[in-house]
């Protein structure tokens, strides 16, 4: 099998728009699993997050690589972000600051007069605002290990959408994450 420049097969590709640049890997690296690992582990403090991120986005790319704006579920179109954040979900429910999480949630409900006092009801809106707060927390996570990502050469980040002159660079757009082909090789997808 040859070894193939992912930066060349990008440079015949458009040009797109608002794209993060990494330092370029060293082209007589062999990519392959252990060399995906590696990277992650160079950039990250949380590589096994990490590289589960970058499976779930590899498994939601398109044929070009591309994931993203959005994600189809259950009839209804996510956000990449959202969907990622909601996939690594589970992780969360066995961390220990979720049951002192669960408990400040409680608390904020009861003073705020908005717990009821039907047990049953009671617990399933502090499941609902704990899921809320966890999913806000992961969508943070989320970009943390793109960014990682995106620095071990791994994943390419632009934005898609309406721009507006704004602090926050992400306003009414949505992030698309794109796979270079030798990567979803490494991970034993096909391209």
């Amino acid at each position: 099998m040859f070894q193939t420049d992912m930066f060349s097969m990008l440079a015949d590709a458009a040009p797109l728009p608002q794209q993060e640049h990494a330092e370029a890997p060293d082209p007589r690296q062999l990519l392959d699993a252990p060399a995906v690992i590696a990277r992650i582990a160079r950039v990250s403090k949380r590589p096994r997050y990490t590289l589960l991120l970058l499976n779930l986005i590899a498994r939601a790319a398109d044929a070009k690589g591309s994931a993203g704006p959005y994600v189809w579920q259950d009839g209804r179109r996510i956000g990449i972000r959202d969907w990622l954040a909601d996939a690594m979900l589970p992780l969360a429910q066995r961390d220990h600051r979720r049951v002192a999480l669960v408990e400040k949630v409680r608390a904020d409900l009861a003073r705020r007069g908005a717990l009821p006092s039907d047990e049953r009801l009671a617990e399933q809106a502090i499941d609902r605002e704990v899921r809320t707060r966890v999913l806000q927390s992961g969508r943070c996570s989320v970009s943390r290990s793109v960014s990682d990502l995106v620095r071990a050469g791994l994943v390419r980040r632009w934005y898609q959408g309406y721009r507006v002159d704004h602090h926050n660079r992400g306003a009414q757009r949505e992030a698309v994450y794109t796979i270079p082909a030798e990567v979803r090789r490494a991970l034993g997808h096909s391209v």
